[in-house]
């Protein structure tokens, strides 16, 4: 939550129950002046930066043709801007020490579509575009960047309204089937050392489920050595890819299935 100490301070206190070493940060991430003091914070706490987790988001859902400007400037700031905030803050340390490790977070509502969600889909691909950049531009100073697409119950989730019985039902399903727990375990291992190979990916996480999403290529090239004009590409082109086009599935069709 943007300026609330409770929930930062709460995940530090449960780490350092646990024996581990934790520091809170409540500024937030469209801020990056914040952002450069919270990179600076890091480095002093803990004596160095190596990787970076980036889950920060929020939720202003609503149908496009009522969304306001407002809504969508909000969303695009925290995801976004934020994600830009946090990488462009912390990546010339990364570049300099020839180490570092990016995991950003994207949404299948950006890679696959929701209804309502326009805002957090535009920024959220965008997000895409960036750790794809970050990961070639990184590949010489051992700088690398993956994203994840998570299903996991959390506080940004507790705040989509709940319209019928089949969405109740489906809320359900992923509250007890679907944990933050299991989404971190995969942002974890991709930090590692071990995985200083891995690169420019898209991963998703669905309960027990880690699923790697292909990426965008040419599917079917269609030409004409004289030229296309509109007729013809009416008439020729578009028929000879239509059996190649995708469909306007929301991420529920895509994934009927109940959680592994």
């Amino acid at each position: 939550d943007e300026g609330s100490a409770g929930p930062a301070e709460q995940v530090a206190q449960q780490i350092r129950a646990a024996g581990g070493e934790a520091a809170s940060n409540s500024d937030s991430v469209a801020d990056y002046a914040a952002v450069a003091r919270m990179v600076e914070q890091a480095k002093d706490t803990f004596g160095g930066l190596h990787a970076i987790v980036n889950p920060a988001g929020i939720l202003r859902d609503g149908m496009f043709h009522k969304m306001t400007e407002e809504d969508w400037d909000r969303v695009i700031n925290v995801h976004l801007r934020g994600s830009f905030n946090v990488t462009r803050a912390s990546i010339e340390l990364f570049r300099e020490q020839k180490d570092g490790a990016y995991v950003l977070f994207t949404s299948t509502s950006g890679l696959i579509g929701n209804i309502g969600q326009a805002n957090y889909a535009a920024a959220k691909m965008g997000i895409v575009g960036l750790s794809r950049v970050v990961a070639m531009e990184g590949v010489r100073n051992n700088v690398r960047s993956n994203v994840i697409a998570p299903f996991a119950w959390t506080r940004m989730i507790e705040s989509i309204p709940v319209k019928d019985e089949a969405s109740a039902k489906r809320v359900a399903r992923m509250r007890d089937a679907m944990r933050a727990d299991q989404v971190a375990q995969l942002a974890v291992a991709l930090c590692s050392d071990r995985a200083k190979t891995v690169t420019s990916q898209i991963f998703c996480v669905r309960g027990n489920e880690i699923i790697l999403f292909d990426q965008p290529r040419p599917v079917r090239s269609v030409a004409d050595t004289t030229g296309w004009n509109p007729e013809k590409i009416l008439d020729n082109c578009l028929p000879a890819m239509a059996a190649d086009f995708f469909g306007v599935e929301a991420t529920a069709e895509v994934f009927p299935y109940d959680p592994i």
